[in-house]
C-alpha cells in the first residue's frame, strides 16, 4: 500500500518546487551598453558649454560617436518598439555579404503581391540583386525585401538568419519576423516582432562597414529595370526602366539635405508611427542617431540629434558604449530555429496565453508523466528564453516604469499619396503603377511643426 503513494507525492514535490520558487525574482542584467541605458527617459551626463538635448516628440532615441563607440544620450534607449522599414538595415546587413550583386533572381507572385509600398515587380523578368538592394533601401519596396528573402532560401531562412545576425550584434532587444517591417500585415504585434533605438544603431553601424551598402543607402536617383513598352519593343529594346527616388530627405540635394549625411532608412507604419536610423560624417568625426515613435518628422528629429551630436562629442561623459560585434563562429552556429516567432505565441494581434493545466493521478504512470511534462517545459524555457519584458505590453506601445503601459497614439488612415506609379512600365500581372506609388504608408497630409508637408514622403513598411 505505501509504495504506490510514494511515486505520486514525488512528483507532487516536483511540481511544487517551481511555484516555491517563483516570487524570488531574477538577478537584473545590466543592459547592453552600460546601466545608466536601463533608463526608460532621458539619460545624459551634462557638461558645461554643451548646448540642451533637442526636444523631441519620439518615444526612444540614441545619440552615439560612431568612432569611438561612445553613447553620448538618448532617450530610452533600450525601450522595445515597433521598428517599421528601418528593419531593412538588419535585412541589408544579414544579406548584403550573402547574395551575390549580379546573381540574376525570378520574384514569385506572393512577392510581388506583398502590402505596401513597391518597387513594382513582376515575376515575367528576371532582376539584379543589387537592383532589389537598391529599391529595398532607396524607396523601401516591400516586394524587393521578399525576393532577396527568397533568394536567399525563403522567408523562414532569411527571417533565422536576422535574428542571428541581431544576436551577432548583440542586438539583444531586437525580434524580427519579417524582412521588411510589416507589421499588422503579417498578423505581427510588439510581442512578436520589436527593436530598440540601440539596436538600430548597431545595424546601420554594421550595414555601412560594406561598400555595396553604402552604394545603395547613398544614392539619390536610380533607373530600375522593367518590361519594355510597346514604343520600347518597337525599337528592338528589350528591358525598358523608369526612375526611382530615395526616400531619405537628409542626403544631398533632398528637402532637408544634411551636410555630411552618409546614409540612413526611415520607416512608418500606423502602429510603428514615424523611424529613422541615419548616420553622419563631419570635420573627421561621425556622429550615428536614431529615433522611435513619433508623430513629427524623423528627418527634421534626426538633423537636431545629429548636430546636438557633433557639438557634444569628446566634451560630455557617454552614457555608455555601442556593444562590437561578437564571434563570427559563435554567429556561424547560433541557433535560428524560431524563425523570428515568439515560442508559444501566435501571430494575431491579442498576444494572449492558454493557461496550462495539470492532473495528476495516482499510480507510477502519473508519476512518468509528470516529470516528462516537467522536462519538456524545462529544455522549452532552455532552448527559446521569453525577450525581456521592457516594452512587450500591447500593439504599439511599451510597459512604463512599475508595469504601466503607454499606448501608442491610434492615426487614422486618412492621407493621400505623394506620387502616382509609373504607368505603363511593369507589364504582366497588373503590377503597372506599382513602382513608386505606393506611397500609401502615411497618413500625414502635414507635420506638427508647420514646415513638413512633403506630400512625396511617408516612407516604410506600410
Amino acid at each position: 500500500m505505501t509504495v504506490p503513494m510514494i511515486v505520486p507525492l514525488s512528483a507532487v514535490c516536483l511540481l511544487a518546487a517551481p511555484a516555491a520558487a517563483s516570487p524570488a525574482a531574477a538577478p537584473q542584467r545590466d543592459p547592453v551598453g552600460g546601466p545608466q541605458l536601463a533608463s526608460r527617459g532621458i539619460v545624459l551626463n551634462k557638461a558645461p558649454g554643451v548646448p540642451a538635448l533637442p526636444k523631441l516628440q519620439f518615444s526612444s532615441y540614441l545619440v552615439a560617436d560612431a568612432d569611438t563607440g561612445e553613447v553620448l544620450a538618448g532617450k530610452d534607449p533600450h525601450g522595445q518598439y515597433l521598428p517599421a522599414s528601418t528593419l531593412k538595415t538588419l535585412t541589408s546587413a544579414t544579406l548584403v555579404a550573402k547574395l551575390d550583386p549580379n546573381r540574376l533572381v525570378r520574384p514569385s507572385q506572393k512577392a510581388c503581391d506583398v502590402e505596401g509600398t513597391k518597387v513594382g515587380l513582376t515575376p515575367s523578368m528576371q532582376y539584379k540583386v543589387s537592383d532589389l538592394f537598391h529599391a529595398l533601401m532607396m524607396m523601401s519596396a516591400n516586394d524587393a525585401a521578399v525576393t532577396l528573402a527568397e533568394a536567399n532560401g525563403g522567408m523562414k531562412k532569411t527571417i533565422a538568419d536576422m535574428n542571428t545576425e541581431a544576436k551577432y550584434l548583440h542586438a539583444d532587444d531586437t525580434l524580427a519576423a519579417s524582412p521588411n517591417g510589416l507589421d499588422v500585415d503579417y498578423g505581427l504585434n510588439l510581442r512578436t516582432q520589436h527593436t530598440s533605438a540601440y539596436d538600430l544603431v548597431l545595424f546601420l553601424r554594421e550595414a555601412m562597414k560594406s561598400a555595396q551598402f553604402r552604394t545603395y543607402v547613398q544614392a539619390t536617383q536610380f533607373q530600375f529595370p522593367a518590361p519594355p513598352t510597346k514604343k520600347e519593343k518597337k525599337k528592338h529594346k528589350k528591358v525598358g526602366g523608369y526612375p526611382i527616388y530615395t526616400h531619405n530627405k537628409l542626403l544631398p540635394g533632398q528637402k532637408y539635405g544634411y551636410r555630411g549625411m552618409l546614409g540612413g532608412k526611415n520607416g512608418y507604419t500606423v502602429h510603428a508611427q514615424q523611424t529613422y536610423v541615419a548616420e553622419a560624417r563631419r570635420d573627421g568625426h561621425t556622429v550615428i542617431v536614431s529615433v522611435m515613435h513619433g508623430e513629427s518628422s524623423p528627418f527634421q528629429a534626426a538633423a537636431k540629434l545629429l548636430d546636438w551630436g557633433f557639438a557634444a562629442r569628446g566634451k560630455v561623459q557617454p552614457v555608455g558604449t555601442l556593444a562590437a560585434p561578437g564571434d563570427a563562429q559563435a554567429k556561424k552556429h547560433a541557433d535560428g530555429e524560431s524563425g523570428g516567432v515568439l515560442p508559444g505565441t501566435s501571430l494575431d494581434s491579442s498576444g494572449g496565453s492558454s493557461a496550462l493545466v495539470w492532473e495528476i493521478g495516482g499510480g507510477t504512470a502519473g508519476a512518468l508523466l509528470a516529470i516528462g511534462v516537467l522536462f519538456a517545459v524545462y529544455r522549452r524555457r532552455r532552448h527559446h528564453p521569453v525577450p525581456s519584458p521592457a516594452g512587450n505590453t500591447g500593439l504599439g506601445g511599451t510597459a512604463g516604469p512599475g508595469g504601466n503601459v503607454r499606448p501608442a497614439r491610434s492615426n487614422g488612415p486618412a492621407g493621400t499619396s505623394g506620387h502616382t506609379g509609373h504607368t505603363g512600365n511593369t507589364g504582366n500581372g497588373g503590377h503597372t503603377g506599382n513602382y513608386a506609388g505606393s506611397y500609401d504608408d502615411g497618413p500625414y497630409d502635414s507635420y506638427d511643426d508647420g514646415s513638413y508637408n512633403d506630400g512625396s514622403y511617408n516612407d516604410g513598411a506600410r
